[in-house]
């Protein structure tokens, strides 16, 4: 007999009185259920890492409430909703099962921080429940699931923000527009810098799964492996069942920032790896340094990508971020919220500035008006920029050039690169074949 925690979403919900129909009637919020005394009621799925800069960026606003904290590891679950509701000088809700957060009426938006395996998988399933999303970088584990997300949001006609919070930023909007503008010229390469410490992580072995952490939920759509330290919490992002090393962590603001800024809109038809292990003798699956290039022959446009992952020189002052090369200059971007441009053969100062920006509030703002036109970060973004990274991760694993047809969106008679586009997935967290 099947427990509560091995029962699918679909199960769960045909089980469970009075919203047997959700799966196939989502909830749709019209624009007026948002008024001026109405606040809109957000759960965070995910609140060990990432997840609590989404509490803290939803509290901050003023028609906004963190309505409920869910983590399958419930001693961080009580951790976090002790420190909320300290703060915050109210109780809030938890939930250790995402299931149960997702088909709750009072809830308006999913905000997930869950490892990256369960990013799709979790976005699908809210949509269908009729939520809009706000969901962390990368919006995908895997290249197939990039384009489920746009499927089901667009199927459900629902607000998905991914969160490439630089977007949101006014510099980098600035900076994008002096690209379009001609600025710097005939814009032809992007360069992604990931040049962030990343010590040696060892190799904890297996042990009993700790109490109070639901390790199949946290496992979820991944394949069971014995539980392991070297992936609960945080390493999970150098293990290929979970993660997709640091070009599909760190690396996923700087991959869209390279698309944003060559104003491409597709993938590259080319694209080589080359990197591995240099460093530590540890468990890491995902290399710790990597050098990919991607090349769009019609465009006659060049993203290179670098992770690198100790001690090293930076590149015009970048560890982390871009730099964009044209005919009459380049683009220096740092970080997430400044950029600054050298002109002509003497690399004369050209505009510069910083400034930020409220990825959450422009989230809001499109989530309250019910107009997806106004978000920095549409679901589309989460397809294009992961998937960049989905598919260095696949030249480095095949270890060969690669050749890709943006329009099927599959390798050239490749099977085996083919084959990595997507993965198996765990029953009962099984991905929809039609959303």
């Amino acid at each position: 007999m099947k427990n509560e925690n091995q029962v699918s979403r679909r199960e769960f919900i045909k089980n469970s009185a009075g919203v047997a129909v959700a799966l196939s009637i989502p909830t749709f919020i019209p624009a007026s259920a948002f008024g001026a005394n109405d606040r809109v009621q957000v759960a965070v799925l995910g609140i060990n890492g990432r997840g609590q800069n989404h509490i803290s960026g939803f509290s901050n606003l003023k028609n906004v409430d963190v309505a409920c904290l869910c983590d399958p590891d419930n001693e961080v679950l009580q951790t976090r909703a002790k420190e909320f509701n300290e703060k915050a000088g109210k109780k809030v809700k938890t939930e250790q099962d995402l299931r149960k957060v997702i088909d709750d009426k009072s809830i308006d938006v999913i905000s997930i921080a869950m490892p990256n395996h369960w990013h799709a998988l979790a976005t699908i399933w809210s949509c269908q429940a009729g939520k809009d999303v706000y969901v962390e970088k990368p919006g995908s584990h895997n290249f197939h699931e990039g384009r489920k997300m746009i499927e089901a949001t667009k199927k459900y006609n629902r607000i998905v923000q991914h969160g490439v919070q630089l977007r949101s930023s006014e510099a980098l909007q600035e900076a994008v527009k002096h690209l379009r503008d001609g600025l710097i010229g005939n814009v032809y390469m992007a360069r992604g810098l990931v040049y962030k410490w990343r010590p040696d992580i060892g190799n904890k072995g297996t042990e009993p799964v700790p109490a109070g952490l639901n390790y199949d939920l946290w496992t979820g759509p991944a394949e069971m492996r014995p539980f392991s330290k070297n992936y609960v919490h945080y390493n999970w992002h150098w293990n290929w069942n979970y993660g997709n090393g640091d070009i599909g962590n760190q690396g996923i603001h700087e991959t869209d920032m390279c698309m944003w800024g060559l104003g491409v809109d597709t993938f590259p038809e080319k694209i080589t790896s080359a990197g591995g292990k240099f460093l530590w003798d540890d468990c890491q699956e995902t290399p710790e340094l990597l050098s990919s290039t991607y090349i769009y022959p019609k465009e006659k446009k060049i993203i290179e990508f670098e992770v690198r992952p100790w001690m090293t020189n930076r590149e015009d002052g970048v560890d982390i971020g871009n730099i964009f090369y044209g005919s009459e200059g380049y683009m220096v971007v740092k970080g997430y919220d400044f950029y600054e441009t050298f002109l002509g053969r003497d690399r004369k100062p050209g505009p510069t500035r910083k400034a930020g920006g409220d990825h959450y509030k422009n989230f809001i703002d499109a989530v309250v008006s019910r107009d997806a036109s106004k978000l920095n970060g549409p679901v589309e973004t989460a397809h294009l920029s992961s998937g960049l990274a989905h598919l260095g991760n696949i030249a480095y694993r095949t270890g060969r050039a690669l050749t890709f047809d943006p329009k099927t969106e599959k390798f050239v008679n490749d099977k085996e690169a083919n084959a990595l586009l997507t993965r198996k997935y765990r029953a009962p967290y099984m991905m929809p074949e039609t959303v």
